[in-house]
């Protein structure tokens, strides 16, 4: 008898042969709803729940979600032509207000007044600036046309009824009515206008909602502007087909506008994301790192997904009718994007996550998590709040519970784990199996489903029936376990005996699930089998 043993290292790999693989077995050639865990494994994700529970409520029942935004202690949702605010997902305040004075507006006489409608029903991008209020101003613009930038901040505690509001709307000039923002060094800074597409715009410092006196402008550029963000003291311009910075907004005599490379642009201005330091993209060649572009100008190496290039690359070809969004998930150094069609339901919906590991950037998929607007930021308490939206115009907080929740309505995470064609060393040998051995990190009580294949599946070989795992639960620790619900005594890393059938010159194993049981972590697995003849 001998022992094959396989730890879960290096995330999803559609990118190598079977050859290649074989020397680098810990690569999953699937890995759907889990994502790779930076200490080692690969750990089931958590699901969604509504923003508001049981008693939640949708900004607008009638349309989609297109656009969110951690602010103070709540959340703007973007939804039809309206602006909304809300501190718990029960109920939802319009911000986006006609005739509001300079001083700003209570709540009480909100009701009733008309309204400052977005024009379009598109997508909006949101920055906050510091400034000098209680929880900062919110700059809102909109990629669709005609649309004016707004500002929006809010003073007060305890309900929405005790607090007071301003809204109010940008003009940067004329009818330019840009589509990015975000705060560079005191300024607010714009682009993407329909008739000036190659333009950033520069408000005057420290004053957001001033476009025209002593220290505001505007640069034209060689390239249409797709994105904007501050880094690194530089104001980054990522473009169709290239990528600038801005230095020295301050001074008027040095202010320019410098190549980062002409090589590489960026496809959606949604997928941008400050990460580990540096900035993720999506280029037509994958997801870059803008210090990477930098240095290596475009030279392949600088892509970081390489190994997922198969999806990256139909994901790349359908840009243009994909809603795309992302967002970081700082407590997990995770970068996550979504992708769908517009009319894509929940069970087509895909999504991209990328975690950053000692090893670089490792990948997963998600499918079954629909996300129109995609959000992540600090809230007044310094915790990490993490939304999503959807086309049907809910809110949700993301990353929570066991199920996924669409509408309210719990539905189960479909997880799979495969791995490569093994040959345990000898390709050329016959192996039988008899044991495997999975090391799980449960989160509770688990019930995966484990299915072996030989040679390739191959139909000449017999294939054996899936083998559902015995209930594993949750282990317990001393002082910190409700009475007869845990195992005392239950190693923190159980490891699950199997015995299985079946004999071929290659194996593959696929962990599976479908429920909305806790998640967990596979974190490796040995194999007992016996070697027989050469062939």
């Amino acid at each position: 008898m001998q022992a094959f043993g396989l730890s879960c290292q290096g995330g999803l790999n559609t990118n190598l042969n079977q050859f290649q693989m074989l020397q680098q077995p810990g690569f999953a050639t699937e890995l759907q709803n889990f994502e790779v865990d930076p200490d080692g494994g690969y750990r089931r994700i958590n699901g969604y729940t509504l923003y508001g529970g049981s008693s939640a409520a949708r900004p607008n029942s009638s349309n989609a979600i297109l656009g969110l935004f951690v602010y103070a202690d709540g959340v703007i949702a973007a939804s039809g032509t309206n602006l909304y605010f809300s501190l718990d997902g029960t109920s939802w305040l319009q911000i986006n207000r006609s005739s509001v004075s300079g001083s700003g507006d209570n709540y009480s006489t909100f009701t009733g007044r008309s309204t400052a409608a977005r024009t379009s029903q598109s997508y909006a991008n949101f920055t906050l600036f510091e400034g000098n209020t209680t929880y900062g101003e919110v700059v809102i613009t909109d990629i669709g046309s005609g649309v004016k930038p707004a500002l929006f901040k809010m003073t007060g505690t305890g309900n929405l009824s005790d607090r007071t509001y301003f809204y109010e709307e940008i003009t940067v000039s004329g009818t330019h009515y840009p589509k990015f923002c975000t705060i560079h060094d005191k300024h607010l800074v714009v682009a993407g206008a329909a008739t000036s597409p190659n333009t950033i715009f520069y408000s005057g410092t420290s004053d957001i909602n001033d476009f025209t006196s002593t220290g505001s402008g505007s640069i034209v550029l060689d390239d249409q502007v797709v994105g904007l963000k501050s880094f690194r003291g530089d104001l980054i311009i990522f473009c169709k087909n290239s990528i600038y910075k801005l230095i020295n907004i301050n001074n008027s005599d040095s202010i320019a506008v410098v190549p980062i490379t002409k090589n590489v642009g960026c496809l959606d201005g949604s997928s941008i994301q400050e990460i580990g330091g540096d900035l993720i993209f999506l280029s037509p060649d994958g997801f870059r790192l803008v210090a990477g572009t930098a240095r290596i100008g475009d030279v392949e190496l600088s892509s970081v997904s390489r190994q997922i290039q198969s999806i990256v690359a139909s994901l790349a070809a359908n840009i243009g009718s994909l809603v795309i969004s992302s967002a970081v998930l700082r407590s997990k150094s995770q970068y996550r994007l979504f992708y769908s069609a517009g009319s894509a339901t929940t069970t087509t919906a895909k999504g991209i996550i990328g975690t950053i590991t000692p090893q670089g950037f490792e990948w997963s998929e998600t499918i079954g998590i629909q996300a129109h607007g995609f959000t992540s930021g600090f809230d007044n308490d310094s915790v990490e709040q993490i939304y999503h939206g959807d086309k049907d115009g809910y809110v949700y907080n993301h990353n929570t519970g066991n199920a996924f929740n669409p509408a309210g309505t719990e539905t189960n995470i479909d997880a799979r784990y495969k791995t490569p064609n093994l040959d345990f060393g000898d390709a050329g040998t016959l192996k039988t199996l008899h044991y495997t051995k999975i090391s799980f990190t449960p989160e509770g009580t688990i019930q995966p489903t484990l299915k072996i294949t030989y040679d390739f599946d191959d139909t000449n070989r017999p294939q054996p029936l899936n083998y559902t795992l015995d209930s594993i639960p949750t282990p317990a620790v001393f002082g910190d376990s409700t009475f007869n619900t845990a195992v005392f005594g239950a190693s923190q890393d159980p490891m699950a005996r199997q015995a299985v059938q079946g004999s071929g010159h290659n194996i593959a194993f696929k962990i599976f699930s479908q429920d909305t049981n806790a998640p967990y972590s596979i974190n490796g697995f040995y194999v007992d089998y016996r070697p027989s003849g050469r062939r």
